[in-house]
């Protein structure tokens, strides 16, 4: 069979799917598809011949795709592309020379980008930047000299930036930006002091950020925040005490969060939650008892939530959920009986769905699946060298 091309890094704007992809010639570079065979092709190869600029972080801004490559001289930095070559260029140098900024987690808040980077003099901190040289700067060093705050879980929730970063004195918590100095701030100290309560996954859920995060009595639970210290708090404990529940993998259906976390019994298994303790409630035990379905990648699709999950009859494959318990169902067995086909970078361009799986050992391939259920490869398939 042929070798995958290792789509990675996917992100949609209008009908275009943008991917990182390697034909086997050009290494990692920028790709794009309609989803049509004829309609996928290279945008440009950013790292001259076979070397790979491997494009990651991908992030929509009005229409402008920004993105992090190397293009072999500069080291990962921050670029742009509105789909042609020419249009694909280099937004700024932010660590001067060969070695990069590394720009990532890329996150479109009004017209600007907000990410976490890394120079000389302000280690790994807050950056922004509107598409131009000029207007890319660093927003805040928020840990004080070359020490890192190390910014991550950037999310946009109604017009503000919300991200997890550690000042050096109250340990890594929940901060908010509005892309100014002064209005960086830390939104709530969770587990007090120097701990850290370590906030992650972070969803915008209807214009309200969920997350999930340990407060030092309780183990990792569901949080949610309004972006004030009042307004930040313990949804539900779902495994009480000082157990973890572990929320994540969140996604929004009309304004409801659906997760995947652990009463402590059923094992990991798919929830739901209105925002309040008593709206907390689990969805399906997908596999029985114990034993966990680990449902995963879960995407909003219209009027379902659309995950991978295992029942224990079936492999890691394809699922999808109404919220309901009978509407919580196997969409598809991509490779039948026991073998796993691990659906995986789910991606909504118009009413299709993208997602690498695996059909057969070893090979993992862009699918697109359509409103009617029906499944497609599209995937540029790599020549195989002679």
């Amino acid at each position: 069979g042929m070798p995958g091309s290792y789509p990675s890094s996917m992100h949609a704007i209008g009908g275009t799917l943008y991917f990182a992809a390697d034909d086997g010639t050009a290494g990692s570079e920028l790709w794009r598809s309609d989803g049509t065979a004829a309609g996928t092709y290279l945008v440009k190869d950013i790292n001259a011949g076979p070397a790979a600029s491997t494009p990651s972080f991908l992030a929509n801004v009005n229409g402008v795709l920004f993105f992090a490559a190397d293009d072999g001289k500069h080291g990962f930095e921050l670029w742009r592309s509105q789909g042609s070559p020419e249009s694909t260029a280099l937004v700024a140098d932010i660590n001067v020379g060969p070695a990069g900024s590394a720009p990532r987690y890329l996150t479109r808040v009004g017209g600007k980008v907000f990410f976490a980077a890394t120079d000389q003099l302000g280690g790994t901190e807050l950056w922004v930047s509107d598409g131009t040289s000029a207007g890319t700067r660093r927003v805040k060093d928020i840990r004080r000299g070359p020490e890192d705050s190390s910014p991550e879980w950037l999310i946009d929730v109604n017009g503000t930036l919300f991200f997890v970063a550690n000042d050096g004195s109250h340990g890594i918590e929940l901060w908010k930006s509005d892309g100014t100095e002064s209005g960086t701030v830390m939104v709530k100290d969770i587990s007090r002091g120097a701990a850290s309560a370590r906030p992650r996954h972070l969803a915008n859920i209807g214009g309200t950020l969920f997350f999930a995060a340990t407060d030092g009595e309780h183990g990792v639970e569901l949080w949610k925040s309004d972006g004030t210290d009042r307004g930040t708090v313990l949804v539900k404990d779902i495994n009480p005490g000082r157990g973890n529940s572990l929320p994540n993998s969140f996604a929004n259906m009309n304004g409801t969060a659906y997760f995947a976390a652990t009463d402590g019994v059923l094992g990991v298994e798919l929830w739901k939650s209105d925002g309040t303790e008593s709206g907390t409630v689990l969805v399906k035990d997908i596999y029985p008892g114990v034993d966990s379905s680990s449902p995963g990648r879960l995407t909003n699709v219209g009027d379902r939530i659309v995950f991978s999950a295992g029942d224990g009859e079936h492999g890691w494959e394809l699922w999808q959920s109404d919220g309901s318990p009978a509407g919580t169902v196997l969409l598809k067995d991509l490779r039948p009986g026991k073998a796993s086909s691990y659906p995986n970078r789910f991606m909504q361009v118009n009413d299709a769905l993208f997602f690498t799986a695996d059909d057969h050992a070893g090979i993992e391939r862009l699918w697109s699946i359509d409103a009617a259920g029906a499944t497609s490869i599209v995937s540029p398939s790599r020549r195989e060298s002679q």
